[in-house]
């Protein structure tokens, strides 16, 4: 559905204290948010290995849902949409570099690997995760959007922004697998590689950010057609964007390498690994016992 900009916006007034909840995104989000709840709940032993989902676990997976429900409705959903490029650099930094970590630490392994067992959805998995390809996958649709051309037609074509979201969305969750898998199967990098890699993941972000920060010219004719909040100009906001993307965005890439480099040197990240060699032993123990979804040939 392509949405008359200047009908759409003209008629907007933005509102810190209107919180409009739009009834496609609750359907799906209460959908995920359902369906982790029965697996952890009720279904779970229906699960080979299933073990109670711990409280932080449950904590992390409730406050990744959180994030994702306060960047995609409400007060910055309307700024994003309506007014500010730089609303808009924010609820995607929340959306890739926050909320994925969140969600991942809060899914137990057992939960997934049923999925992963299944030849074709294991054999896809195994590709999209592999570094080079999550990184690949994050960075270039990342950049690809943001193209004028395809910016102004995501702002335009409600049905492309929804589409772009729900690939932001999906890559992040990729970005972070070689970083906060849950799957032995589809395992972690070792540690100092993760540094590497979370290192090298924000340097075409960066790229993208440095280009939007110093244009001269605006970029996305949708925000020059959207009405002007705050005293804030087109190019003003538009510069703004780029260095929230920049800075918070390249400052979250670095507070979490220390974070692996703390882990590391404390031994967490060794202790992690052995529990998780443990637990697939014994996941594969289990399994052995299942018939495979396909009979081999």
């Amino acid at each position: 559905m392509i949405i008359p900009a200047l009908a759409l916006l003209h008629n907007r007034a933005f509102s810190w204290t209107e919180f409009a909840v739009y009834p496609s995104f609750l359907a799906g989000w209460l959908a995920f948010g359902g369906v982790y709840v029965l697996l952890a709940g009720p279904l779970r032993h229906h699960f080979p290995g299933s073990r109670p989902v711990p409280p932080r676990m449950l904590a992390s997976f409730a406050t990744g849902m959180a994030i994702m429900f306060l960047a995609l409705q409400g007060p910055l959903h309307d700024l994003s949409d309506y007014f500010l490029f730089s609303a808009h650099m924010v609820q995607h930094l929340l959306l890739i570099l926050l909320m994925p970590p969140f969600l991942l630490a809060g899914i137990p392994d057992w939960m997934l690997r049923p999925a992963i067992k299944i030849r074709p959805i294991g054999w896809v998995a195994g590709i999209l995760t592999f570094p080079v390809v999550a990184f690949a996958l994050n960075n270039g649709i990342f950049a690809a959007w943001h193209i004028p051309g395809a910016y102004d037609l995501m702002m335009r074509n409600h049905d492309v922004h929804v589409a772009m979201h729900l690939m932001i969305m999906a890559t992040g969750f990729i970005m972070w697998w070689p970083i906060m898998s849950p799957l032995p199967e589809l395992p972690r990098l070792a540690a100092p590689l993760q540094m590497v890699y979370l290192f090298v993941l924000g340097i075409p972000m960066m790229v993208v950010a440095a280009m939007i920060t110093y244009s001269g010219t605006v970029l996305y004719t949708w925000y020059e057609e959207a009405p002007r909040i705050w005293g804030i100009g087109t190019l003003t906001d538009q510069q703004l964007g780029g260095a929230i993307m920049w800075v918070p965005g390249g400052l979250s890439l670095w507070l979490s390498i220390t974070w692996v480099y703390f882990r590391w040197a404390g031994g967490e990240i060794r202790e992690d690994e052995q529990r998780q060699r443990l637990r697939v032993s014994g996941a594969r123990r289990v399994m052995a016992t299942v018939p495979p979804p396909f009979p081999d040939r």
